[in-house]
């Protein structure tokens, strides 16, 4: 029997809540990791799991022995890291997650720039709509936006901060003509972006006369940016968008700001990883890149929207 894979097992086991979900992160077969558990509880004469067809519960010796083993295998994978000079040379895969806009407009592009510097890393991008659990092993380390995070037993680091603005194309505000004030967005298309931390019926808008909440509905609904963009473009309606979604189609033309006096949806942005005694030279030289890279990004997509707006101003495409 080998008990530090074995240990390693259970642990997969319980924090993908299933033995046939543990088998695929393993590319094991589920008799082969039901089998090193049962190994495990003969060997410590104690049952560790409860199973049924429909059920996978911890016992309370379960429990006890689930936080050894966790302590355990990270200090077996920080000594051998040690060994190995992973703390002090970053090279091999950085697994990483992110949310589908903020990653492709920020972190491929701070990829880019880190592995001018870092050329042994190479870079594994998932990018999804939901935080993923770093503890499954599935990722290294992920980059979320929300008002703010839940506590949990991960690090995190806030990398820096922004914020939504209306947009609309120039064909839909020259047959509905633009709204003057937030109060008439209640008689327009409003098109809502699905956003962690935000309820999709209320748009919060923060401008010279303080902050305001509306009630807001429309003929779309999505959770990507990029994907309500399409809908904008095509005429469908306003829609609140984070600067730096639309930053681009500022430029070209394509969208117009409404309501240039106002700012919606203030989000954080942080990047996550989860808790270890030592961290791998890759993570920890990504996140001080991040860190640095992040904010410098953000202020020139805020200096850029200046710009934008000033210059439709004075084109007369926005009231002045």
């Amino acid at each position: 029997m080998d008990r530090i894979e074995n240990m390693r097992t259970f642990l997969r086991v319980v924090d993908s809540g299933s033995f046939t979900a543990a088998a695929v992160i393993t590319s094991a077969s589920v008799a082969a990791t039901s089998r090193a558990v049962s190994e495990l509880e003969a060997h410590l004469h104690t049952r560790l799991l409860t199973r049924s067809t429909r059920r996978l519960a911890v016992t309370e010796a379960g429990s006890r022995y689930l936080a050894r083993c966790r302590q355990i295998l990270e200090d077996i994978d920080s000594a051998e890291a040690e060994a190995s000079g992973a703390q002090d040379r970053p090279s091999g895969m950085l697994r990483m997650h992110s949310y589908a806009s903020v990653g492709q407009h920020y972190v491929l592009p701070s990829i880019a720039s880190y592995r001018k510097s870092y050329r042994d890393v190479s870079i594994e991008l998932t990018l999804l709509q939901k935080a993923p659990d770093l503890f499954d092993g599935s990722a290294d380390v992920a980059v979320v936006t929300a008002p703010q995070l839940p506590d949990s037993e991960l690090i995190s680091h806030h990398i820096g901060s922004t914020f939504s603005i209306l947009c609309a194309s120039p064909a839909y505000l020259e047959s509905k003509g633009p709204p003057l004030v937030p109060e008439e967005l209640a008689g327009r298309e409003c098109l809502v972006l699905h956003t962690p931390g935000f309820p999709t019926d209320v748009w919060t808008l923060e401008g010279p006369a303080g902050r305001s909440e509306l009630r807001v509905s429309g003929p779309v609904q999505t959770n990507v940016a990029e994907s309500l963009l399409v809908a904008v473009r095509q005429n469908m309606g306003i829609a609140s968008v984070p600067v730096y979604a639309a930053i681009d189609g500022l430029r070209t033309g394509a969208l117009v700001r409404v309501l240039p006096e106002y700012t919606l949806q203030r989000i954080n942005i942080y990047a996550i990883y989860a808790s270890r005694r030592y961290v791998d030279a890759k993570i920890r030289t990504w996140i001080e890149f991040i860190r640095d890279y992040l904010p410098r990004a953000i202020a020139k997509d805020e200096a850029t929207l200046k710009e934008l707006t000033l210059s439709d101003e004075a084109r007369g495409l926005l009231p002045s």
